[in-house]
């Protein structure tokens, strides 16, 4: 028979163990997440940049002077910084599954200065990180799930053979789910293959040129979540309000009422507004910010699609409506286009020339005083082949990835970019800590 005294100390001290041990747990959980936010936080930039460095050629003066100095910086630097002038495009999309805390984590870790969470709203009106408010189809899992039935256009089966029936009408919307049934979802690289006869190769269509060694664990945010990781990691941000899939008022929350309901979670987070650029390719939405709310409003990005506007030709000034002149009238201190409107070939530069060289768009934006923001760099697929929708003006010119570097230096030395969504942040990361300081 077990002595008393002893069994006492035993039970006391198992009992103080039971009541330490969600302490603990917790203590121990946040112990993990501190070491993973300080990680990501020490700049690592991978093999990328240099892979890309090789493969420039050395044709002209200008691209064999960009070589030489890029390839000494590589050999040379060895504590890289965070730059403001990298900005993580959807987070590292390139091989994270995108809108991720994964792919915001990598983009940190590869020196993005600036994050994006593209903001929508689910059923119950709640804002979400997500590139389209109709993209779950191709950037979750959530057709292998039971939730696939809500969406707006589910998929279709066979009854006989169980074949896909339906695989280019397929959609699904963070509006048809309501924000508790968004976080049982998980990101995965983004694709959907429209002639697919059953749903595993449906979903199961990630680009040739991208991976899914990072794929197997997406964990979606909601874009509170994304502030709060963005203050962590000490990163500015920059929200892109997407334009709506749904008809507007939506259940009862109209355009002003969500573009204000973005600002406002910033203003609830206690974030200065010179840490925030918010975007829209509304001009609408960027005056509402300029109008309603200044001091966000000051920093507000107008993206520019005209280019998919009958009658606008991007290096016709004649044509744009509105004039660079008047966007500024307007309060409207910045403007991102796509890359490709900024730069334009000159295919017989000589040995002292450069064969790529700022656009007339870049030239007249700069006259009006804007700042330029570009997007979106190492989006393309292998510029060994032609026809690269963000390479477009300069496709004459430029026949390998190292090329991507010689455009990158025009928008940074000519155009003056002000900063440049990556899906790959560590090239931009690399170039701005060689060429853009005293490296």
């Amino acid at each position: 028979m077990p002595n008393n005294k002893t069994f006492s100390a035993t039970l006391c001290l198992l009992l103080s163990i039971i009541a330490f041990a969600p302490a603990w747990a917790a203590n121990n959980e946040t112990s993990t997440e501190e070491a993973i936010i300080a990680a990501a936080k020490n700049v690592t930039l991978g093999p990328r940049p240099l892979y890309l460095v090789q493969d420039m050629d050395e044709e002209t003066q200008r691209s064999r002077k960009l070589k030489a100095k890029l390839l000494n910086c590589a050999a040379q630097q060895d504590d890289w910084q965070r730059t403001e002038f990298s900005i993580a495009h959807r987070g590292a999309p390139l091989q994270f599954p995108e809108h991720t805390r994964e792919a915001y984590i990598a983009g940190a870790q590869m020196g993005a200065g600036i994050m994006e969470c593209d903001v929508t709203f689910t059923a119950d009106k709640e804002l979400v990180c997500r590139h389209s408010q109709c993209d779950l189809h191709a950037t979750t899992n959530i057709l292998a799930t039971d939730l696939a039935q809500k969406c707006s256009v589910p998929p279709e089966f066979d009854p006989q053979s169980g074949e896909l029936l339906n695989a280019a009408a397929i959609q699904c919307c963070t509006s048809d789910i309501t924000l508790a049934e968004f976080k049982t979802l998980e990101g995965k690289m983004e694709g959907a293959n429209p002639e697919a006869r059953s749903l595993e190769a449906y979903m199961n269509s990630t680009p040739d040129w991208r991976t899914d060694l990072y794929a197997q664990r997406g964990t979606l945010m909601t874009h509170a979540e994304s502030i709060e990781l963005f203050k962590a990691l000490g990163v500015k941000m920059t929200p892109e309000l997407k334009a709506p899939s749904v008809s507007m008022p939506f259940d009862g929350m109209s355009q002003e009422d969500y573009a204000r309901k973005m600002i406002d979670e910033y203003k609830a987070a206690n974030v200065p507004p010179s840490n925030v650029y918010p975007q829209s390719f509304e001009l609408e939405d960027v005056r509402y910010w300029i109008e309603n709310t200044p001091a966000f409003g000051k920093q507000a990005v107008y993206l520019d699609d005209r280019y998919d506007e009958e009658g606008f030709v991007y290096d016709d000034p004649a044509t744009w409506e509105p004039s660079m002149q008047e966007l500024v009238d307007q309060g409207v201190n910045i403007i991102a286009p796509p890359l490709w409107m900024l730069l334009a070939s000159n295919p017989d530069a000589g040995e002292t020339g450069s064969r790529i060289v700022p656009s007339v768009y870049a030239e007249r934006a700069k006259q009006a005083g804007l700042d330029i923001i570009a997007w979106s760099f190492e989006r393309s697929g292998p510029l060994t082949k032609d026809g690269e929708w963000y390479h477009r003006t300069t496709d004459d010119v430029i026949d390998s990835d190292g090329d991507k570097l010689l455009s990158l230096d025009v928008l940074a030395r000519d155009v003056e970019v002000i900063g440049l969504f990556s899906d790959w942040p560590a090239t931009v990361t690399f170039y701005d800590n060689c060429v853009n300081t005293d490296t």
